[in-house]
């Protein structure tokens, strides 16, 4: 347990569980619930593969700069008025996107989803730093990641389902309901985890000194930066994976859920893993074998793409490169968050940030070479794997932590 704060957390560990799990998983729930119906926003609108996943790309920046402004913000004025507020603006702009009938206003208003779902994802994580340290941290991380991970899993489900018997405006609908749930279980039930006698400094200047200190700590951004570069693996899956498998091996948008799932159980399993084995090898163990998991996981799909292999191979490397992200995250939020005590969520805003940033990135580069060719998606994952190996290696490998 963090003593800087009261001994014990302001809610049953079980109801934070839920709660904090819920804002973690707006990413997911942003994205993945109408991956499935993308090929029909295509249709609509009469627009390219490219620039649907363009508004991939758009949730992503948004997810990315939402947390580079809302965290500094919950350091400052607390934790709890940033989250409520950006959830009604969150639940707002889902509907409005329900409503879109043109590619661009859709892209805009999925960039609005991303800026304020990001609160909930930064600041529920700066949350779970003021309560908890060390191995504890990794503990209660993984026990995020357990609701975190049920959401690739059930969101392309529940997208599937809905596009079964309804058009895709319906998953907006949904999000707009669960952004006003989130809403009313945060402004009810959510006490503030920073007293204010342990907030940061307020003003501009104070926020760049934060940053610029977190920008020259080179283990943290080493820690930030492979993390960052295995998520980006991850977000290349997210946005080329309903293409490659719906499209080249004719899967159904309900099988296409189902591979989610597995894969989402996946991440779950892997976190638990390293939850419960982090105090016997160390966090840091764990943070070098999700990136050689991820390594693993690109070789496979490239050999697999390069001799045309059956739906199997596929599905089982990017299994592989999705569960790597179960291994990574929990270990690396909690070594780079080591000596991040009022900062937490400026420093949780840089580790949320970076993934995003890869994210948008490599989403519109594994549609280059249009909606035939999975080559973009297996050299995308790759190079972003084997990029996390150098930044671990450079940066992080040989240097000593209390969690080691």
């Amino acid at each position: 347990m963090n003593t800087n704060i009261a001994e014990k957390p302001p809610l049953p560990t079980f109801w934070l569980v839920v709660l904090l799990g819920s804002l973690t998983a707006f990413g997911p729930l942003s994205m993945d619930m109408y991956l499935p119906g993308l090929p029909a926003v295509a249709a609509d609108m009469g627009a390219t593969t490219s620039l649907v996943q363009l508004s991939l790309t758009a949730c992503l920046i948004g997810l990315g700069a939402g947390q580079l402004l809302f965290g500094p913000l919950s350091d400052i004025y607390g934790r709890r008025k940033p989250l409520v507020l950006t959830l009604a603006v969150y639940a707002i702009a889902s509907l409005l996107c329900a409503f879109s009938e043109a590619i661009w206003p859709f892209i805009l208003l999925r960039f609005v989803q991303g800026l304020t779902g990001a609160a909930g994802i930064v600041i529920a994580r700066a949350c779970a730093r003021d309560l908890y340290a060390g191995h504890e941290l990794t503990k209660f991380m993984a026990l995020l990641s357990i609701v975190n991970g049920a959401a690739p899993i059930l969101a392309p489900i529940a997208g599937g389902v809905i596009l079964t018997y309804a058009d895709w405006p319906v998953v907006f609908f949904v999000l707009a309901a669960i952004g006003f749930l989130m809403f009313a279980g945060t402004a009810g039930f959510l006490p503030d985890t920073l007293p204010p006698d342990q907030r940061a400094e307020k003003g501009v200047l104070a926020v760049f000194k934060t940053f610029s200190r977190l920008l020259k700590d080179r283990t943290f951004m080493g820690i930030a930066l492979t993390q960052a570069f295995i998520m980006a693996s991850m977000f290349a899956y997210i946005a080329g994976s309903p293409f490659v498998l719906q499209n080249m091996y004719s899967v159904s948008p309900q099988q296409f859920s189902l591979f989610f799932a597995l894969n989402g159980l996946g991440i779950i399993a892997a976190a638990q893993l390293t939850g419960r084995l982090s105090h016997r090898f160390g966090e840091r163990r764990f943070l070098f074998a999700g990136v050689l998991t991820s390594i693993a996981g690109g070789l496979l799909l490239l050999l697999a793409v390069a001799v045309e292999g059956p739906l199997a191979l596929i599905a089982a490397a990017l299994f592989f490169v999705v569960a790597s992200v179960g291994l990574v995250s929990p270990s690396a939020f909690s070594l780079a968050m080591q000596q991040q005590g009022q900062s937490a969520g400026s420093a949780s805003a840089f580790l949320g940030l970076l993934p995003f940033v890869g994210g948008a990135i490599v989403s519109p580069l594994v549609g280059l070479a249009g909606d035939q060719s999975a080559w973009p998606l297996a050299l995308v994952i790759l190079a972003c794997s084997l990029l996390a190996l150098v930044m671990y290696g450079g940066l992080v490998g040989g240097r000593r932590s209390t969690s080691d």
